[in-house]
């Protein structure tokens, strides 16, 4: 549907956009999606990057606690 679009569907685009929107706001309009373009651009481009991935050191509370090996008791052989 787009392909087919020419040098003369841009110049009656941009002057019905000039109608509609009058020559006196046309820079303010320029600027305001120049602004939106940039923020989409900012956006896509974090969305690209990967965030670096964190390692989890143990830490004291992350590890079993610690008790004291608890000894058997000696066994006695009847023979």
């Amino acid at each position: 549907m787009l392909q087919n679009l020419t040098g003369w569907h841009a110049l009656l685009i941009l002057a019905v956009v000039v109608l509609i929107f009058g020559a006196a706001k046309l820079p303010a309009l320029a600027r305001s999606v120049g602004q939106s373009m940039r923020i989409l651009k900012q956006e896509s481009e974090a969305d690209r990057t990967p965030e670096p991935e964190t390692t989890a050191v143990p830490t004291v509370t992350d590890a079993a606690p610690r008790t004291a090996p608890v000894e058997a008791a000696p066994q006695r052989h009847v023979a």
